[in-house]
């Protein structure tokens, strides 16, 4: 690793800092063997594990959201 692109102690605190303030962690545990299942489909979608799972979720959550919505 060349020097200029190592991280100092500050910057990696200053980071860790901003992460506490700023996101909720959530650990999700799937079964042996997927996790490269969803690390393949996440890379054919052109995005992280990390993005393609919280796409996953918002999707779901807007499905069922509309469906619950009462129709005037």
């Amino acid at each position: 690793m060349s020097d200029e692109s190592k991280v100092s102690k500050a910057q990696q605190k200053a980071v860790a800092k901003y992460m506490k303030n700023n996101y909720d962690e959530i650990k999700v545990r799937v079964e042996k063997g997927k996790r490269e299942i969803i690390k393949a489909a996440a890379t054919a979608a052109g995005e992280s594990v990390n993005g393609y799972i919280k796409k996953a979720v918002d999707q779901r959550m807007e499905r069922e959201a509309a469906d619950n919505d009462p129709v005037f």
